[in-house]
């Protein structure tokens, strides 16, 4: 008697083991986040031109983005990069469109762009003192890959106040995110999952 209950203990914790790893492989497929994206330059060397209208007006800046999701590629569209002059987007300094690529899961990236600024504005935006406040935003879709294939296509629009110095330089030296106010992905997964989850410890009960 006492071996069979042994053994039937043995085998509620298997059984216990089992359903956890498999509300955690679940998880991990379920559970969706999206790209996390910063920038880690950006550069206006016409602003520190003793002759700003005559100088060049290419501009740079370089994104860094990171795939967060264990079991999930992330395919991207075109890069849509604007950067403006005034946290309140008044005007556009200039455009920057990177090309698609995929990305793999839980790998990173940096893609470095550059376009041509317009400077008028570009210098309106600088204060006295030679610092700058510019609104870079970021837009694109993308589409996740799982072993079934490609998901729909989620749009994504983030941005970011960046403060420049009078070289055109971007101040902070460590990367600024991009952030975005919309809903994070994923909520109704962890219910759903979490609903699963109490219904089969129930049964196992």
């Amino acid at each position: 008697m006492s071996a069979s209950r042994n053994q039937g203990g043995c085998g509620c914790c298997g059984g216990i083991f089992s359903l956890g790893m498999s509300a955690l492989f679940m998880w991990l497929w379920i559970h969706t986040s999206n790209p996390k994206c910063s920038i880690q330059t950006l550069s206006l060397p016409s602003l520190s031109s003793a002759s700003n209208l005559t100088a060049d007006p290419t501009f740079s800046l370089t994104l860094r983005l990171v795939n967060p999701n264990q079991l999930k590629g992330i395919k991207y569209d075109p890069l849509n990069v604007t950067v403006y002059d005034f946290p309140n987007k008044s005007n556009v300094i200039g455009n920057i469109l990177m090309p698609g690529f995929y990305q793999g899961y839980r790998k990173k990236a940096t893609k470095p762009g550059q376009g041509t600024a317009n400077t008028t504005v570009a210098l309106r935006a600088v204060s006295e003192n030679g610092t700058g406040v510019f609104r870079v935003d970021m837009a694109t879709a993308v589409k996740f890959k799982t072993l079934y294939g490609y998901s729909k296509r989620h749009q994504i629009r983030i941005g970011a106040d960046v403060v420049v110095n009078a070289s055109g330089v971007k101040v902070d030296r460590k990367g600024i995110r991009l952030r975005s106010m919309a809903p994070k992905m994923g909520n109704s997964c962890v219910v759903l999952l979490g609903a699963l989850f109490n219904s089969l410890l129930f049964a196992f009960a």
